[in-house]
């Protein structure tokens, strides 16, 4: 085919197409026409991809352009063309669904009142070489910037509401996430997928820079894997032949540079966890943190009220967002997101709800024992090692987590959960930390920053001994942080928010790869 073309004069890839205006102006430049209304001495240029073709006779085409999510009929016949009637047929005979091209023409309304532009001159820019999915015949049109409905189609989603992928038009998963550049030519409704979580970045970097923080960079491989308990990926640096681990979270970095005088700094950026996958975890996700000098966790819950519901509010008008959160064949529920936030402490309330009787000696073996047996009770299941932290992070999930549907905060964790945050200042043995849940999945993580450097390195030799236990999870010693921390912290409150995981429940994403423009996938088998 590209041989016929080449071999006729056609160059099926020029290398420059000049657009004066976008399909979504041109829509909304020109919404005023009336129904058979032309303007035939206005020339527009216009370029899209064709995902719709439909043959009159030899001398009058209709096409589907699309482009950035929009659509403009294009009506091309041989009576308006710049090419003689004997090559107009020949011309739009190549054209084919999935092509992008170039579009000179007039505007104007078709007689049954819709509005296209009427070509006098229609170039191939770049064909496509592969049969696209069928297409749904619902469509998206977007007039004077607003989105309105064709054929009650599906492409006609805003954030905080259900959708229903039953109408894509590419519905396998496989094919959807390892081929996204097709999803989204196909699947129209995935584009504002992906600029609802842009949406949700930009919120979180103007609202920060508004209150005087500084955004930062630090370093994505390190010496050491430090600031959360997790598994690294490991590489190499040959130049200096040694192994650095990706890193897993930018809290000490980001902590010495408020040492250093930075007191207000944030950082959105990739994080990397060496630990399987599922419908709301993933090796490689997004994640943003910040730093606040002479802040406490209190202040910190009321900042994340209001991130959030300002958040909620800005994109979606409202504080109430729908959720499949039973799965897209059942209804949605709603969450609602005004403040303030349900406030759960964790021992206190294991204590009354589930009618536990931890010892209040955490690090006894009395109390690893006592949550080992509260485990096999209740048939909850905790992987090797059967740490004391890891038994209450599991009993937590079960007993406190499931009913974190609206936004809740889990405050007040035990010392032995929490390695990095400073001791509570009335209830001994806790320390100030809260998460936050919704939906029954953790979205923030924040406390009050420990900043006494003796602690700090008793707590790094406590993680160490859990480590050489077998614990391959448990924070490593790093005698730089410790370092830093002998120079002064001042009191400071850390935060942190899983990205992917807001815009899943802003998307009406039960899976975690529905938010990741390109997730990690298991490498395809040959055939």
């Amino acid at each position: 085919m590209l041989d016929s073309l080449r071999s006729a004069g056609v160059d099926p890839y020029p290398h420059k197409f000049e657009v004066a205006i976008s399909i979504a102006d041109y829509l909304a430049k020109y919404s005023s026409l009336g129904a058979g209304e032309h303007l035939l001495t206005v020339t527009e240029s216009l370029a899209g991809r064709v995902m719709s073709k439909r043959v009159s006779s030899s001398k009058l085409f209709f096409y589907d352009l699309y482009g950035d999510g929009v659509k403009v009929q294009v009506m091309a016949g041989a009576s308006c063309s710049e090419v003689a009637e004997t090559e107009f047929y020949k011309c739009h005979s190549v054209v084919k669904r999935g092509d992008i091209v170039g579009i000179i023409g007039y505007p104007g309304r078709s007689s049954r009142g819709e509005l296209s532009i009427f070509a006098r001159n229609l170039i191939l820019l770049s064909p496509c070489l592969h049969m696209l999915p069928n297409q749904r015949t619902g469509r998206c049109t977007a007039v004077a910037g607003k989105t309105t409905r064709a054929k009650a189609g599906a492409d006609c989603w805003v954030p905080g509401i259900g959708r229903n992928t039953e109408a894509y038009v590419l519905k396998d998963q496989e094919t959807r996430y390892r081929q996204r550049y097709l999803d989204l030519m196909v699947n129209h409704q995935v584009r504002h997928i992906f600029r609802t979580r842009s949406r949700v970045i930009s919120f979180i970097r103007r609202f920060l820079d508004e209150r005087n923080f500084l955004e930062v960079e630090t370093p994505m491989m390190n010496l050491i894997p430090g600031g959360a308990s997790a598994k690294p990926f490991v590489t190499h640096h040959n130049e200096l032949n040694m192994d650095l681990y990706m890193r897993i979270a930018p809290e000490l970095h980001l902590k010495q540079l408020v040492v250093g005088g930075l007191d207000r700094v944030y950082e959105i950026g990739k994080q990397f966890r060496n630990e399987g996958f599922d419908l709301t975890h993933s090796p490689e996700f997004t994640g943003c943190e910040f730093y606040m000098a002479y802040v406490d966790y209190n202040d910190l819950m009321e900042l994340t009220e209001t991130i959030l519901s300002g958040m909620v509010r800005e994109l979606t008008g409202g504080t109430r967002i729908k959720y499949h959160a039973n799965g897209a064949d059942n209804p949605p529920i709603e969450i609602d997101f005004t403040p303030p936030y349900r406030r759960i402490d964790m021992m206190q309330e294991l204590k009354s709800i589930a009618g536990l009787d931890i010892p209040s000696d955490l690090s006894s073996d009395e109390a690893n024992k006592y949550l080992a047996a509260t485990c096999e009770k209740y048939g909850i299941k905790c992987s090797p090692p059967q740490t004391t932290a890891r038994l209450l992070d599991k009993i937590t999930g079960h007993f406190l987590e499931a009913t974190c549907v609206n936004p809740t905060f889990i405050i007040n964790h035990p010392e032995i959960m929490s390695p990095l945050a400073k001791w509570h200042r009335t209830q001994p043995g806790l320390t100030e930390r809260f998460e936050l849940f919704i939906n029954k999945h953790e979205v923030c993580n924040a406390y009050t920053e420990l900043n006494d450097p003796l602690v700090q390195r008793h707590r790094f030799e406590e993680q160490l001994r859990s480590r050489q236990s077998g614990d391959d999870e448990a924070m490593a010693l790093d005698e730089a942080f410790c370092t830093a921390l002998e120079y002064g912290l001042p009191p400071t409150g850390g935060w942190g928010m899983g990205i992917d995981r807001i815009a899943m429940l802003l998307t009406d994403s039960q899976n975690i790869k529905e938010v990741l423009l390109f997730p990690t996938m298991k490498p395809q088998l040959p055939g």
